[in-house]
């Protein structure tokens, strides 16, 4: 859901482009030869999938661990919605990017398109034990939880909106970046490093991993003292 980014503003003349330097390159501007990954559809929630992919790729030589990543993400998302003000404040850019089994990532730039009063954002829910009953915020039906789930079960919701009435429903601040693991929010690339140690990180046939967690955040200058006493 990403809305006010039009790529074929930016494919006339590239000193008006959007510039981020992990990419090399500029959004929107036809050069796609080099580009690994290139929309294939003209819409802009494509065009910044694939220069989230492409910036990627241009950083990482291995599999970044989960705080780099997280690190990078956000570094990368802060980019793009520094532009908000070339449009009056209209940016609106949520996404969930799936990592592998296990890691799951939302990002929220709320906002309101014009002319409507339906509020664009993202909100969670962690259910876990002990289970209860809820009620659906758009029709009236209850379920008990309790009588669908396992003592040990544990599941985050993601949603644009509340789904029910009687929870307490979080709304992602504007600019924040989680990672969602087991079931539970991760807001920032020191939280990350509990999914790392479950051995919940990226893997690939293809690119090798990183030597370690530690090397990781040498490598790319995450402050160790935020990793004090988490037995790496």
């Amino acid at each position: 859901d990403v809305s006010c980014f039009d790529r074929r503003q930016y494919a006339a003349n590239e000193e008006s482009c959007v510039k981020i330097p992990w990419l090399g390159r500029s959004i929107g501007v036809e050069d796609e030869g080099d580009r690994p990954y290139n929309p294939i559809g003209a819409t802009d929630s494509e065009a910044l999938f694939c220069a989230i992919l492409n910036a990627l790729r241009a950083r990482f030589d291995t599999l970044p661990t989960l705080p780099v990543l997280h690190a990078a993400l956000q570094s990368l998302c802060n980019e793009i919605v520094a532009l908000d003000d070339r449009y009056d404040g209209t940016t609106i850019m949520n996404f969930l990017l799936g990592c592998g089994p296990h890691i799951q990532f939302a990002y929220s730039w709320p906002g309101a398109r014009e002319g409507s009063k339906v509020w664009n954002g993202l909100h969670y829910l962690v259910r876990e034990p002990p289970f209860g009953s809820a009620h659906l915020s758009d029709c009236d039906y209850t379920i008990n939880f309790a009588t669908v789930t396992k003592e040990d079960d544990r599941v985050a919701v993601i949603a644009t909106a509340p789904l029910t009435d009687d929870e307490d429903w979080v709304e992602i601040n504007r600019g924040q970046l989680i990672l969602f693991d087991n079931g539970l929010p991760h807001m920032a690339p020191d939280d990350c490093y509990e999914a790392e140690l479950r051995k919940h990180g990226l893997e690939s046939s293809a690119i090798p991993p990183t030597l370690s967690l530690e090397v990781d955040m040498r490598r790319y200058e995450l402050r160790r003292d935020f990793f004090q006493g988490a037995a790496i």
